[in-house]
């Protein structure tokens, strides 16, 4: 079997940079507290706590503490209230997700009504929607454009939140331009996510089997994932070569393999050389 990796395939910049800072920050300060996981992986949250680096699920008393915010970003309340209970700010939000934030903070003054396309529940939607000064309106389905809130807005500003499916966002832009008189849209999908999606895009038509790698809670592998499987049924989304069956490669001449943005370089390597003992096998 042939074995083609994506250009793109792993950590984006954003991620690697919340690594890079989260151990800089290991060498200055011993008590690191996180609300979550760093990044939505679990290769790379599972090395964060073996660095010493302790997940908690609320703020407590700060004093000789330091947290950590992830590379998803949170809301201003937060980083108010870890203030005030005497925590020391390490920020390892992603620079492109702050971008985010500072554009829908800026429309917002102007008048506009923030409108974010993405995953309601996502930490990312979530750290966004904090910055606001008022509730804006997300939108995650096709089926969220037909609201009541959005008929009656006079004038919106769309982000998005930044793993978003370029298609699907402008497919939904299209619609709204029809029922909103003033529109603003900020194109805030990442540069890693739209060059991941470009190959993906590709792949599985080049391929006749494909292997997505990343964990279950990517929002951008799903979306990955999504992709791949539209365009060639015999896709597979696995966090780890434990989940690869050696039946999905029977017959098969290439294999295709992308990672989602926060999995390790490890994991995938992993991935390709249990590959090449089932072809081995197989042989």
């Amino acid at each position: 079997m042939k074995i083609n990796l994506a250009k793109s395939a792993g950590f984006c910049f954003g991620v690697k940079r919340a690594l890079s800072i989260a151990f800089e920050t290991l060498k200055t300060a011993k008590n690191i507290e996180m609300l979550g996981d760093l990044v939505h992986n679990e290769d790379v949250v599972t090395m964060v706590k073996e660095a010493g680096i302790k997940k908690i699920h609320r703020l407590r008393n700060g004093k000789n503490k330091t947290l950590l915010i992830r590379a998803h970003g949170t809301c201003n309340t937060t980083l108010a209230n870890a203030k005030k209970m005497g925590y020391k700010i390490i920020d390892a939000t992603c620079p492109m997700v702050k971008e985010i934030h500072t554009i829908g903070c800026d429309m917002e003054k102007k008048g506009y009504k923030i409108i974010i396309i993405g995953d309601k529940k996502h930490d990312e939607v979530r750290g966004i929607i904090g910055q606001l000064k008022y509730k804006p309106i997300v939108i995650s389905k096709f089926k969220d454009l037909k609201s009541p809130a959005i008929r009656h807005l006079k004038k919106a500003a769309i982000i998005s939140q930044s793993t978003q499916e370029l298609s699907k966002v402008l497919k939904m832009i299209h619609s709204l331009k029809h029922v909103i008189p003033e529109l603003k849209f900020f194109n805030t999908i990442c540069q890693p996510t739209r060059s991941k999606q470009r190959e993906i895009k590709k792949m599985p038509t080049k391929n006749d089997t494909m292997i997505i790698i990343g964990s279950k809670t990517s929002a951008n592998t799903k979306r990955l994932y999504s992709i791949s499987k539209k365009l060639n049924k015999k896709s597979y989304w696995i966090q780890s070569e434990k989940d690869i069956n050696p039946r999905w490669f029977y017959g098969t001449k290439s294999v295709g393999i992308t990672a989602g943005a926060s999995t390790p370089n490890s994991t995938t390597q992993n991935v390709i050389a249990k590959i090449k003992k089932i072809e081995l096998k197989n042989i």
